[in-house]
This record gives C-alpha cells, structure tokens and sequence, in this order.
C-alpha cells in the first residue's frame, strides 16, 4: 500500500475551502493509502507566534481532523514537532541545499516581499524542512495544491542530490498527489479568489449559526442579471458555486431558473445559502466542541500519532547516519 503523507501549519481553524479542497478526500483516502497526517508546529515558527497561540492552534486542528472523519487507528495524526529525528535530517539536507536555488524559490520571494522585516532562516529553508517532513517516512505521494509544486520539485532535487553524492538508491521522490483530475476551487464571500484566511473571506467549520449568516448575508452581488440566460459574473457564480457544495440539486436549480429567467431576489438566495451551510457546518461543529473538551483524549491521540511516526522516523534516520559516515 502506498504511503501518504500531508501536513498543515496550525494558524487558525478549518474552513469549508480546507474541507472541500483537501480535508474530505484525506478521510476517503485513509481506507486507500498507507496515510500519515500532521501538524505543522514548527514550520508556524517563521512568523513567531506566541507559546499559547501555538498549543491553542495544535489542539484546534487536532479536534478538527478528529471531527471531519479522520480516524487515527487508521491514519495517524501527530504534531510535528513531538518528531525529533526529523531536524536531524533537517540538517544533513540543509547541508546539500543551496542559498541561489532556495533564494529563488517563489514563496519565499513572496515572504520577503510582503514582510521585509522577518525574512528569517526558517523561511529560506522552509523547502528542506518540508522535504525532511516527507522524506523521514518515505512517503510515496504528497497531497499539495499549485502552490506547493514549487517546494514539491526541491524535495525530490534533494533526494536526487543525497542519492547522487554518497552514490545510493536510498530516497524515492515523492509524487505531488492531486485528489481529483480537476481541483474543487471554494470561493471566498469577497467577490473573487478562493476561500481562505489570509483573504479574510473564509467560512469556518466551527463559524455558529450566526457568524455564518453575517457573513454570507453580506457577500458581494450585483445588481441582477439584465438578459435571459445571461452568464453569471464571478461574484455571483460564487454563491451559486458554495450552494452547489452544500445545498440539495434541487434547491441549486431552483435559484439557478430564478437567475436564468431574471426573477432571483439575491437576499433569498443568501438566506438559504446560510441555512444550508449551517446544516452541513452543524454536526462537524459540535464533534469539534466535544473534541476540545476531552484533553486526555487529544493527547493520547497525539502520543500515539507521535509514537508511530518517530518509530519510522527513527529507523530512516539510523540508515541516513550510516550512509553519511556516522554510523558505528
């Protein structure tokens, strides 16, 4: 059975884009694949966040995972950091990695670009962190939107590269996995771009029953269609793009004649939109609360996670030291 594995930075919660976009797939995927699931508490360490912050998030994206279907008897969930060997091969691929080719890797560009004053070493060396993450399990594939391909191509350069100089076949490349030939884009409240939480137009899966109509009462539309059948602008396709995720066919068809024939009252379409995301949010929500009020339970689930992981961390890592030079 193939190997998966994906990891997520804990900056906050879950919204229905993460869902939709990767999360629902990880749990079709953890009776498929051999998978592995983490959190990403070092990597967070690029923006410095605060000791409670990172606890706060790890607890937070730990009862979500539990809550949207990932059973860790299947698929272990752990937190990065409880991985010790992973720095070590941290280092050894640090070692191979050069400063011109992480200097042009785009995101890191982007990193310094938009935050000139913490352009840190964790941020240049973001791609060999990620790489030790995947290579430590030898994983077969890598769950990753365009956004990662990048980071994706240095890491099988590197297993290239440590295979190369001390003339083994020891690391495989990982493939980027994608979950269908056709990405599921969820669009954000803002009027264009995808949901997300920099953009601030995200829905979250823990958002109550209120929050979440604020929010979907005040997305952006337009005045209305001016021509029988007329093609929907962006702002509008993207209501109707969230109702198609969340609301029956039938109710999707019924606001999709109303827009055709002319006659949509775009305050109705919100209504139900609302109401429909708060029945699909409902239930995740309150496995999410419950989640968060038994702490032994999250932390045996993230001992366990951490056991499994560091297990076959450790082994990788015992063979990595032999085929250096530091083996005994």
């Amino acid at each position: 059975m193939e190997k998966v594995i994906s990891g997520i930075r804990p900056t906050g919660n879950l919204h229905l884009g993460n869902y939709f976009g990767a999360v629902k797939s990880f749990v079709k995927m953890q009776d498929e694949y051999d998978c592995m699931f983490f959190i990403a508490d070092w990597h967070s360490l690029t923006t410095h966040p605060t000791p409670e912050d990172i606890r706060r998030s790890v607890r937070t994206i730990l009862s979500e995972y539990l809550a949207c279907g990932i059973d860790p008897e299947k698929a272990p969930i752990y937190v990065q950091s409880d991985v010790k060997p992973v720095l070590e091969l941290y280092l050894y691929l640090n070692m191979n990695a050069y400063l011109g080719e992480l200097e042009r890797v785009t995101s890191f560009k982007e990193k310094a670009r938009t935050q000139p004053d913490n352009v840190n070493a964790g941020l240049l060396t973001y791609p060999t962190l990620m790489a030790a993450d995947v290579l430590a399990h030898k994983a077969d594939k890598v769950p990753v939107g365009k956004d990662q391909e990048q980071n994706m191509e240095m890491m099988r350069l590197f297993a290239r590269r440590f295979n190369r100089i001390y003339k083994v076949e020891y690391f495989k490349e990982p493939e980027s996995f994608h979950f269908n030939q056709k990405a599921v884009k969820v669009p954000g409240l803002n009027g264009s771009g995808k949901m997300g939480k920099s953009e601030g137009n995200a829905i979250y899966l823990c958002d109550d029953e209120a929050t979440i109509k604020k929010k979907v009462m005040r997305a952006v539309t337009d005045a209305g269609p001016t021509m029988l059948n007329q093609e929907k602008p962006e702002v509008i396709q993207n209501l109707f793009s969230l109702m198609e995720l969340v609301s029956t066919p039938d109710t999707y068809a019924y606001f999709d004649d109303q827009y055709n024939n002319m006659s949509i009252r775009y305050g109705d379409l919100k209504k139900q939109l609302a109401a429909d995301i708060n029945a699909f949010c409902a239930p995740i929500r309150e496995r999410i609360q419950a989640y968060q009020k038994d702490e032994d339970y999250l932390n045996r689930v993230a001992k366990m996670g951490a056991e499994r992981a560091t297990a076959g961390a450790e082994k990788t890592l015992q063979e990595v030291r032999q085929i250096i030079g530091f083996g005994k």
